[in-house]
């Protein structure tokens, strides 16, 4: 959610249950402006909260050059922020292995597993105990990255690519129309794309290289991960991931108010498919 239209799209998607009480939102909408200024960003975002057992995390983004390519954040009182490390494959592998359970709210606190790898064959084999160690910080970036990278939603044409290769916001984009806005297919993954073009020629020629860079919602396998509603007079379309429960998008068709927000325990629903 962009910094600048914060309390009104926390109130488009509060009927939720997702909201900031008023401090929260007061604070936010003061250390945002800082952020963007101490870090020169072009723009800020608030990505959402991570509900910690001690303490939540706060989460933002800021964006430079490329939307695709964004800086993260974080606190505990929505004033004093921190830089978290960029998600690395080493960094996912790590806290594939290790991390179960709930975030605690703690960057240092420290989750460790250890498994015995068998070596060579028969009389020869050797047994080696492997401790992997990975403090939460490391948790805490790999999962707002993976969240954005399997859930993060954006309309068709928000967002266009430019002959640079660089993603940059659509200053022409005026909205979906409530025909549009209606349709799946419309709302795309604003994260690199994972699936090759196997579309025909035909299918092909209605589609713009500059905005259909993204991979449709509507592609996304196990069919149905995706909750879509008209909310408040079919003014706001609301759409909830039922793969990452409590990330939340919402779009006002005819204008170019869009955004997502994740409040939620971090945790992936890895049921999903059983309950389709």
């Amino acid at each position: 959610m962009d910094s600048n239209t914060l309390y009104y799209s926390l109130d488009l998607v509060s009927v939720n249950g997702f909201t900031l009480n008023i401090e929260q939102r007061a604070a936010l909408q003061t250390s945002m402006v800082i952020l963007k200024i101490n870090y020169k960003f072009s723009r800020v975002l608030f990505w959402g909260k991570i509900v910690g057992i001690k303490n939540d995390y706060f989460i933002a983004q800021g964006v430079g050059e490329d939307e695709l390519s964004r800086t993260c954040l974080y606190s505990f009182n929505c004033m004093d922020w921190h830089l978290l490390p960029p998600a690395t494959e080493a960094m996912i592998g790590e806290v594939a292995v290790a991390v179960k359970g709930r975030f605690v709210g703690d960057p240092s606190h420290e989750y460790e597993h250890t498994e015995i790898q068998n070596h060579g064959e028969g009389d020869e084999t050797l047994e080696d105990v492997v401790t992997v160690k990975v403090n939460e910080e490391k948790r805490l970036a790999v999962t707002v990255y993976t969240i954005d990278k399997e859930v993060s939603v954006v309309p068709r044409g928000a967002c266009i690519k430019s002959p640079h290769g660089t993603v940059q916001i659509n200053n022409s984009f005026k909205g979906l129309t409530p025909s549009e806005a209606a349709k799946l297919s419309n709302y795309l993954h604003f994260s690199e794309p994972r699936t090759p073009k196997t579309k025909s020629i035909l299918e092909m020629a209605d589609l713009n290289p500059c905005i259909d860079f993204l991979d449709p919602l509507s592609e996304d396998n196990p069919k149905g991960s995706w909750s879509m509603q008209s909310e408040q007079g079919a003014t706001v379309c609301v759409i909830r991931s039922l793969l990452w429960l409590g990330l939340t998008f919402f779009h006002m068709p005819a204008t170019p108010m869009h955004g997502y927000i994740y409040m939620g325990h971090g945790l992936k629903n890895l049921d999903l498919t059983f309950m389709l």
